[in-house]
């Protein structure tokens, strides 16, 4: 702690030594101190040792009296110049808070910020305790962060917890409106869990994010996650103005289904789901950007359907360098080029992604965990049958872009659906076997059945 003060150091130099005066002290009578006198059985007086005793025990009684007095207006008027210098060397020492005198002072001193939160915002941030910290380093790191107001209130309580000497290395996950008492348990007693990493790789549907949720020690129901997500209030899409933008231009009742950025999300385990789908959109937004939101009319699609085919671009594409090319045959169908009727996709995934929703509903919604998504169902996909709710997914029989988003798309997906390289008007194209993630590409429907029967579609 540092809390210094412009009160005067002690004077250590010796009182001066006055030369003895024996009428110095003389006084008319002291009885309780003048010399016994003896006295017959029935004389006058008999006080005796009694009586000076009980004299001495007046005297200090009085001194006592005396001394409270004085110490307490002494007190009363230099309280400020007492308190610093007291505060000033509970910071140098932090053991002297062990002095019920130092402490009641220092917490007085303190007051407020002993119990106040530095904010009234539960956001979650890391913090890192190093190798080497104490109370007063890690203290004095949570306020330049704006953890805690005053460095010293962290000192005081872990001092007079006793809890100094439990300092742990690592990352802790704290909230902002955490109180200084509970920033002092979140970093020297935590949980035996005391952050829950959720990681998210790319490609993702909710459904899937969810049962991820349902592997991790997290508090939280993952069926209300899934809840909000796939139905969010308008009280939350209003509080991120570029997302109700977005949205304006979505199918109505759309889900936060693509918005649901990938990355590990380091949480404490009483996260809530509002509070994971809003890292979730901060990321995204953070990621993606407000120039790549804003797209220009000449494009054709607004950002909600660039995010649609950037999804169904990544489930498709392996190698970011195919991704744009992948793009342009979609583009290629939706722009309804000579040999394609209709404008149907022919997109495998969106299929899947129908089928997978098909499953998930007649399945309990525990064991979405052990259920295995983007499976090829093992029937010609033109042939499978959908309910009317997911027909715009089945891009073999309906024509036109897909509802929404089947997954979130990465920043290479993103910015290939944004400018897709339809330069050569591929409408076709096929995975390469053992090719590594290549794609053949083709034009016209020969030039497609010849690249089947050269990679073995076709016998």
């Amino acid at each position: 702690m540092t809390i210094r003060s412009g009160g005067r150091p002690r004077d250590r130099r010796p009182a001066p030594v006055r030369p003895y005066d024996p009428d110095a002290y003389a006084t008319a009578t002291i009885p309780e101190f003048s010399e016994p006198v003896e006295r017959g059985r029935g004389g006058r007086g008999g006080g005796g040792a009694g009586s000076g005793l009980i004299g001495l025990l007046k005297f200090l009684i009085f001194a006592l009296v005396l001394a409270v007095f004085v110490l307490a207006v002494g007190l009363t008027v230099l309280r400020p110049v007492v308190g610093d210098a007291v505060m000033a060397v509970a910071e140098d020492n932090p053991a002297a808070l062990q002095l019920p005198f130092v402490e009641g002072i220092v917490r007085e001193n303190l007051g407020t910020t002993l119990t106040t939160p530095a904010s009234s915002a539960s956001t979650q941030v890391e913090f890192l305790v190093e190798p080497g910290d104490t109370a007063s380093t890690i203290g004095a790191r949570l306020e330049t962060e704006g953890l805690i107001t005053d460095r010293r209130a962290f000192v005081f309580i872990s001092t007079v917890r006793e809890l100094t000497g439990s300092l742990q290395q690592g990352t802790f996950i704290l909230r902002e409106n955490m109180s200084p008492d509970q920033l002092v348990s979140a970093l020297l007693v935590p949980q035996a869990i005391p952050y829950v990493d959720i990681g998210l790789r790319t490609g993702l549907r909710l459904e899937q994010i969810t049962a991820k949720l349902q592997t991790l020690p997290l508090e939280m129901d993952p069926q209300e996650f899934y809840k909000l997500a796939n139905s969010p209030p308008a009280s939350l899409i209003n509080d991120y103005p570029w997302l109700k933008r977005i949205l304006a231009d979505a199918p109505k009742g759309a889900s936060l289904e693509g918005f649901l950025w990938p990355s590990t999300y380091r949480v404490l385990p009483d996260t809530t789901p509002e509070e994971l789908i809003r890292l979730m959109l901060d990321r995204f937004v953070a990621d993606v950007g407000p120039e790549r939101m804003d797209v220009p009319k000449a494009r054709g699609l607004d950002f909600y359907e660039v995010l649609s085919l950037a999804s169904i671009v990544e489930r498709e594409a392996v190698l970011d360098a195919e991704r744009e090319r992948i793009a342009g045959v979609y583009q290629n169908r939706l722009d309804g080029l000579p040999g394609i009727k209709n404008m149907i996709l022919n997109a495998d995934p969106t299929v899947f992604y129908a089928v997978d929703t098909m499953e998930l509903d007649d399945r309990a919604f525990d064991a979405w965990q052990r259920y295995v998504f983007w499976t090829p169902p093992g029937v010609p996909l033109a042939d499978i049958a959908v309910p009317e709710a997911l027909q715009g997914y089945q891009t073999y029989q309906s024509a036109g872009l897909i509802p929404g988003p089947i997954a979130t798309p990465t920043l290479p997906s993103i910015d290939a659906a944004l400018e897709p390289d339809t330069d050569d008007k591929y409408l076709y194209f096929l995975a390469i076997p053992d090719g590594g993630g290549a794609h053949a590409f083709a034009a016209t429907k020969a030039e497609h059945d010849a690249n089947r029967k050269k990679y073995g579609y076709l016998k």
